[in-house]
C-alpha cells in the first residue's frame, strides 16, 4: 500500500510516498481502506517540523473509509460501513484529561494519509449519511471544533448573534451551524470576493477587516450596540482585543485558533467589564462526534470543500494551506 511519511527533521521537502504491507486487524481492531484525507493548521505544523514526530511517521490527522475487515470481538461496525477517525482518539466522552490531548494521529502515532490503516473500533465513527468521504474527512477536526465551539460550549439559542473570522474550515462551520440554530451571522474576511460568498452561505454581516481595522466597534454597529452572543475566535493574539470588543455583555468568547500568534497584550478590563466568558476549545470527544453527526444529517448541512488533490499532491495542497488561499476545507483523495 502506498503511504505518506515525513522523514526528520520535517519540511516539505522531507514529505516521502513509499510502499508498505498492508496491515491486518488484530483483537477489537478494524482494518479500513482510507478515501479521504483533510488538511488542518495542526498538519501543516507536523509537517513544517515544529512538532517534532517520529521519523517516518504517516501524515494526517483526519481520514475516512470504508471498513474491510474485523478483528475478533469487534462489535460497533461490520465490513462494508463508511467511517471516519476522530482527531483525539482516546478521548471518547466527558471532559479533556491531559493524557487525552496528548495522543494524536499524524504526531505521535501514524495518521491516515495511507491507503490502509488499521485502528481500534472505538477510534472511529459513522458517517454522515449521504456523504462523500472527501465530505466526512472534513469532519473530525475542522467540523467538530466548530460544533463544540457554537453549540456545545457557546451554547447558540435562535435569535443569538455569532461572529465568525475568514473563511477556514472552522469558521465556514461555525456560520453553518450557528444558522441551523437560528443565529444571526456576522462575518469577517479580509477577501471582497470570500465576503460575497459568506454572503451566499448565509452571513447576515460581512465585514472587511483589512478596510475596518476595528472591526470589534463595527460589530456593535451592526447590532444596535449589543454585540456578538457568540465569538468564534480564530485569529489569537493579533485579534483577541477586536473580539471582545465586539462581544456583547455577558458574551462567549470561544478560543480556537492561533493564526496571528500565540501570546500577547490582554484587556483584563475589557473582559470583566463585559462579564465575559471566554473558553478554549480543542476539537471534541468522540461522543461529541456523534451528537455533530446527528446535527448535521437533521440540518442537512454540507461541508465547503475548496479543492481534492491525490495524495502525491500533498505538498502542494499544504502549501495552499499555508498561503490561505483556500475558502473551506482541503482535501485529498487516496
Amino acid at each position: 500500500m502506498k503511504v505518506m511519511t515525513l522523514r526528520s527533521p520535517g519540511g516539505l521537502d522531507n514529505l516521502a510516498l513509499v510502499e508498505r504491507d498492508r496491515p491486518e486487524p488484530g483483537p477489537s481492531e478494524i482494518l479500513v481502506r482510507v478515501h479521504a484525507n483533510s488538511l488542518n493548521y495542526h498538519d501543516c505544523v507536523v509537517a513544517a517540523g515544529v512538532l517534532p514526530v517520529a521519523d517516518g511517521r504517516v501524515m494526517m490527522s483526519d481520514g475516512a473509509g470504508e471498513v474491510v475487515a474485523i478483528g475478533d470481538d469487534v462489535t460497533l461496525f461490520y465490513p462494508g460501513e463508511k467511517v471516519m477517525s476522530t482527531y483525539y482518539p482516546n478521548w471518547q466522552k466527558g471532559l479533556a484529561e491531559p493524557s487525552f490531548q496528548m495522543f494524536k494521529p499524524g504526531e505521535n502515532v501514524d495518521g491516515y494519509a495511507s491507503e490502509y490503516v488499521v485502528v481500534p473500533e472505538s477510534w472511529v465513527t459513522r458517517i454522515p449519511r449521504g456523504f462523500s468521504f472527501a465530505e466526512a474527512a472534513t469532519l473530525p477536526c475542522a467540523g467538530l471544533t466548530a460544533w463544540r465551539g457554537v453549540v456545545i460550549e457557546g451554547k447558540v439559542s435562535p435569535g443569538d448573534v455569532v461572529l465568525v473570522q475568514g473563511t477556514g474550515g472552522v469558521s465556514i462551520f461555525a456560520l453553518q451551524f450557528a444558522k441551523a440554530a437560528g443565529a444571526r451571522v456576522i462575518a469577517t474576511s479580509s477577501s471582497e470576493a470570500k465576503l460575497e460568498r459568506l454572503r451566499e452561505l448565509g452571513a447576515d454581516h460581512v465585514i472587511n477587516y483589512k478596510e475596518t481595522c476595528e472591526w470589534g466597534r463595527r460589530v456593535k454597529e451592526l447590532t444596535g450596540g449589543r454585540g456578538a452572543d457568540i465569538v468564534i475566535e480564530t485569529g489569537g493574539a493579533g485579534t483577541l482585543t477586536q473580539s471582545l470588543l465586539a462581544a456583547a455583555i455577558n458574551g462567549r468568547v470561544i478560543l480556537i485558533g492561533v493564526l496571528t500568534g500565540i501570546s500577547g497584550d490582554f484587556p483584563v478590563a475589557l473582559a470583566f467589564h463585559s462579564q465575559l466568558t471566554i473558553k478554549g476549545v480543542a476539537v471534541g470527544s468522540r461522543e461529541d462526534q456523534l451528537s455533530m453527526i446527528r446535527g448535521i444529517e437533521a440540518n442537512d448541512i454540507r461541508p465547503v470543500i475548496d479543492s481534492i488533490r491525490p495524495l502525491e499532491g500533498l505538498a502542494d495542497a499544504y502549501r495552499e494551506q499555508e498561503a490561505y488561499r483556500h475558502f473551506g476545507k482541503l482535501c485529498i483523495e487516496l
